[in-house]
């Protein structure tokens, strides 16, 4: 085939080059144009790169949000209290006497409470607490009886509860370090159930508890449905089970005495998925991150944080180095004295040999009816003899006469 005339090849496209192979560019993605150069026609331009650290990386600045909401993360108190203190005039702002909750505040606010500032927002975290009996669901009780929040251990930081429960009312108490979350949880449209174990006081049917089902109408109060059943009678007590969405005051109390029942004993042994278990009286045990976030889901996980860095790594377990070897002469070895087998390498035969030498050195002398003397520690004992006694077997073993098959 006849070499084409590079005279003959067609004239060059938009000016590209012909003197050379093409060159490309490696310190970006596309080749760059010459100055001056017009793009053409109906090509969108693609807006530069900047070189630096992706948009994922970039610290985003946190958002302005009310100054109850941000009291309340602080773990001071509710969002309900933070207005409250408010309205009490205990909050300054950049110096400034805070009347009113209608004010949003972000990092360059200077916010004092009570003449200190805002302490830094801790992770969120939630405890499970078995609450005894006799205790008040309360920072400050005014009669001065025992209040949970004394009972806790000195280590807890400064905790709310999500709920009450009543004086002689015992069982799981959810404790948090947030006030934005334990405001949502205890709120009745977060649907979570709360469950309660009851001895009561009478006589009533399961007739009678499935009434509770559709709510119930106390003394100009409604509540909501309540599932009831009975568990179990012991004599002129019966023991049943509640499970209720809302947490108003005294509210199993109250319906169960409209049914001519006395409360005698009530223990709630559920919070949602949270259960009291065998969880012991008196006893606080934090709830893990990763538990939270399941159950939160991912929207509100991600809103409350809970999404990050969710279990922290354990530590490493510390390992002692080997202490320093040394000869005879004083001189440090690899971890054995110079003139011992390495470990690992199979020992000689003469090694053998010596070590079973030092053995039988070290046993001393058979004694006699042993297993070493050689000789049966039973009468009968020993091997097999033509006379039919015992002892060893002197020459060979008699041979016994064929027997002819038919």
């Amino acid at each position: 085939m006849p070499k084409r005339d590079d005279r003959q090849r067609p004239p060059p496209r938009n000016g590209s080059r012909t003197d050379g192979p093409r060159q490309m560019n490696l310190v970006g993605a596309s080749t760059q144009r010459q100055e001056g150069a017009e793009r053409p026609e109906g090509r969108k331009s693609r807006p530069a790169r900047t070189s630096g650290a992706p948009d994922a990386a970039v610290p985003k600045t946190p958002k302005p949000m009310r100054i109850a909401k941000v009291m309340a993360r602080a773990g001071l108190c509710s969002r309900r209290e933070a207005e409250r203190w408010i309205a009490d005039g205990r909050v300054r702002v950049n110096g400034t006497l805070l009347t009113m909750p209608a004010l949003d505040v972000g990092p360059k606010h200077k916010i004092l409470v009570d003449g200190q500032p805002l302490p830094l927002a801790e992770p969120v975290r939630l405890w499970r607490y078995h609450k005894p009996r006799g205790l008040v669901t309360t920072h400050n009780d005014p009669e001065g009886r025992a209040t949970v929040f004394q009972s806790l251990p000195d280590d807890m930081p400064r905790v709310i509860s999500i709920g009450r429960l009543d004086f002689n009312t015992e069982g799981l108490l959810l404790l948090t370090n947030d006030g934005e979350l334990a405001r949502h949880l205890e709120l009745p449209e977060t649907g979570w159930l709360r469950r309660y174990r009851v001895r009561a006081r009478g006589r009533v049917s399961q007739a009678d508890l499935d009434k509770l089902k559709d709510g119930i109408e106390i003394e100009g109060v409604e509540y909501g449905p309540i599932e009831a059943t009975i568990d179990t009678f012991q004599g002129a007590n019966a023991w049943l089970t509640l499970g209720l969405r809302e947490g108003k005051n005294r509210e199993v109390r109250k319906i169960l005495g409209s049914l001519g029942l006395e409360v005698g004993r009530l223990i709630r042994v559920s919070f949602g998925p949270f259960q009291l278990l065998d969880l012991k009286e008196g006893t606080v045990e934090l709830v893990k991150r990763r538990v939270l976030a399941d159950q939160m889901g991912p929207t509100l996980a991600a809103e409350f944080g809970l999404l990050g860095e969710i279990e922290p790594e354990r530590p490493k377990r510390f390992q002692a180095p080997r202490p320093v070897r040394r000869d005879d002469e004083g001189r440090e070895t690899a971890g054995i004295k110079l003139g011992q087998p390495k470990p690992g390498r199979p020992k000689t035969g003469h090694e053998v040999a010596a070590t079973r030498a030092s053995r039988r050195e070290e046993r001393g002398p058979p004694v006699p009816g042993s297993k070493r003397s050689g000789k049966p520690q039973f009468g009968g004992g020993g091997r097999y003899s033509p006379d039919g006694g015992g002892g060893p077997r002197k020459g060979p073993r008699p041979m016994r006469p064929r027997r002819d098959r038919d």
